[in-house]
């Protein structure tokens, strides 16, 4: 991956306390992995940003180099990679996934 894609990829990781690389869109998800991650954070009420890998090949292959994880979806919360849909699945099955959310968006007290 070059130092561009590196950049961009570690901007909207570190720039959103919640993303979600995934096929698609979150209104429009385009793979059945992608559109349960999404179900999952919507039950969470997540705020969280998406990125459509099928709209950049660069995004799409230097993610998966980026975390060492070779498909897709990926999940990032509080700027750490947290996993794709399986492990995320299980984390909500849990309730785990809910205080990640809740730790890496509330307020931060001065």
């Amino acid at each position: 991956m070059d130092d561009s894609t590196r950049q961009r990829i570690t901007d909207l990781v570190n720039g959103n306390k919640v993303v979600l690389f995934m096929k698609g869109t979150r209104h429009f998800p385009q793979c059945g992995f992608s559109g349960a991650v999404v179900q999952v954070l919507n039950a969470n009420k997540a705020t969280y940003e998406t990125v459509n890998v099928l709209a950049d090949p660069a995004i799409r292959e230097g993610i998966k180099e980026f975390a060492s994880w070779p498909t897709i979806p990926q999940l990032y919360i509080g700027g750490e990679f947290v996993g794709g849909a399986d492990i995320v699945r299980e984390l909500h099955s849990k309730g785990e996934l809910a205080t990640m959310i809740a730790k890496a968006t509330e307020p931060q007290s001065s």
